[in-house]
């Protein structure tokens, strides 16, 4: 008796990050002046503002993802598994250098981005068909890189991950 073919749905990092991004947002209220110390009962005039916030451990979780789906994404479609890959790594890394221009990026985000760096590297340069991925983790880790403080081993003072 044969078996029919079981056909597997491709992956795609890059239409995952495309869905997980708006949901890494939250809103955050703050108060736009100082509270007032007016003892008489005037109202304040002070005001809330909105402010939107990255859930960084949603980011992060979706960064720890990276070698996975360079494996899955390349595997399941060797045409096109690069490029869906890069897209979505390279996504994740445009939300990690715009939080670093916001001053708001976490220590631990920098790791994980380069931790992923390093895994993706090595994963591109153990399995068959993902020597190109190397490129592309280059070109992130060289982004990233420009982010650390001029010593190139430390992010806001505090070492981070390097293989």
């Amino acid at each position: 008796m044969e078996m029919p073919a079981v056909q597997s749905t491709p992956t795609d990092y890059g239409k995952f990050v495309i869905k997980v991004i708006p949901r890494m947002h939250r809103i955050a209220t703050t108060n736009a002046a100082a509270p007032s110390n007016d003892t008489t009962g005037t109202p304040s005039t002070s005001t809330s503002t909105p402010q939107n916030i990255i859930d960084q451990k949603v980011l992060r979780h979706c960064i720890n993802l990276s070698s996975s789906y360079l494996v899955t994404d390349v595997a399941l479609n060797p045409e096109r598994g690069i490029s869906t890959w890069f897209t979505g790594f390279n996504r994740l890394m445009d939300v990690v250098c715009a939080l670093h221009a916001r001053g708001e990026l976490e220590l631990e985000t920098m790791n994980i981005a380069s931790k992923a760096c390093s895994e993706c590297w090595s994963v591109g340069g153990c399995w068959k068909g993902l020597e190109e991925a190397r490129d592309c983790v280059k070109e992130v880790a060289t982004r990233l890189k420009k982010l650390l403080d001029e010593n190139g081993k430390t992010y806001k003072g505090q070492r981070i991950y390097a293989p």
